[in-house]
């Protein structure tokens, strides 16, 4: 009998600045009860889900910059979709701004959890390459996560759901073969992932017709590379003034887009995946354990 997990992906339209915590936790448990009646046994929401992408803007007030992150997970207005998991039975990815307090000082992070088909929490993963700058920069589209985040410190963890071995990774990773290169080696069969990206960039309009080709080209190549499959969320629409790429997949260890969002608003893909075409994959090209010469891949992992 053939090892299946039927996975749903999240799409988040446009959240505007002014919505409320709760109008959007309302929005992500109407997704949630979507991906349940589909049969889905497990979903993604994208990064920062529960608010707009405010690193957009540059903020000084350090009160303001706060009231965008999470100081407990699931707090009171989060705790609602938890309770709707356990009453639909189903898991989630959920992407959102971390406050914490650690090593004495407070600290904040782009993380992802993921939470079982009975609410509680499983994992965490810290967005480990985050991208942009600390100061808005003349020609370039703003994107200050750097001045907001720090680079997370949790590694490339993979985590058990239903005997499923499930990675994280948060929307600039999936641009870097060594994410999905760390999720293999770590176990993943499974990776989730949310992402924001704006649809145009101020600073490459040349490149403007590339942009979803370059959006899914990175998956693609480390699904097939690493042989797992990948549910990939995303933001979508005119948010806040800046248009957001959308395109949110599944996508099979082939490097196939085995589903594929259609809009650019709240939408739920699903597709039962077959986990053993893992190892057809594996028998076709990539038999790591055979092949692989990390005495020979040193300097990749060298200081720059």
């Amino acid at each position: 009998m053939a090892r299946c997990l039927t996975i749903a992906v999240c799409q988040i339209g446009p959240i505007q600045r002014s919505a409320t915590r709760a109008e959007t936790v309302e929005r992500l448990v109407h997704l949630l009860e979507k991906a349940a009646a589909a049969g889905a046994e497990i979903t993604v929401f994208p990064e920062m889900a529960l608010t707009t992408f405010f690193p957009r803007w540059r903020i000084d007030d350090q009160a303001e910059i706060d009231a965008f992150f999470e100081a407990s997970m699931p707090g009171p207005e989060t705790q609602r979709l938890y309770d709707a998991a356990a009453r639909l039975k189903i898991g989630f990815a959920l992407g959102y701004c971390e406050l914490t307090h650690e090593d004495g000082r407070t600290r904040h992070f782009n993380t992802m959890d993921l939470v079982g088909p009975d609410g509680a929490f499983i994992g965490r993963y810290r967005k480990m390459h985050v991208p942009g700058s600390s100061e808005p920069e003349a020609g370039t589209t703003t994107h200050l996560e750097r001045r907001y985040f720090e680079p997370g410190n949790l590694g490339f963890p993979v985590f058990n759901y239903r005997g499923v071995r499930v990675g994280l990774a948060i929307c600039n990773d999936r641009r870097w073969p060594e994410t999905y290169r760390m999720l293999c080696l770590n176990g993943a069969e499974v990776v989730l992932l949310g992402y924001n990206t704006p649809l145009l960039l101020d600073e490459a309009p040349a490149l403007a017709h590339l942009r979803m080709f370059h959006n899914h080209l990175p998956m693609q190549a480390g699904a097939y590379q690493n042989t797992f499959w990948i549910g990939a969320a995303a933001k979508a629409g005119l948010e806040d003034g800046q248009a957001l790429i959308g395109g949110s997949c599944i996508i099979a260890p082939t490097g196939e887009i085995a589903a594929q969002a259609m809009s650019l608003d709240d939408e739920v893909i699903v597709h039962r995946a077959d986990l053993d075409l893992i190892a057809t994959c594996r028998k076709v090209n990539f038999d790591f354990a055979l092949y692989r010469r990390p005495d020979q891949y040193r300097r990749i992992a060298e200081p720059v």
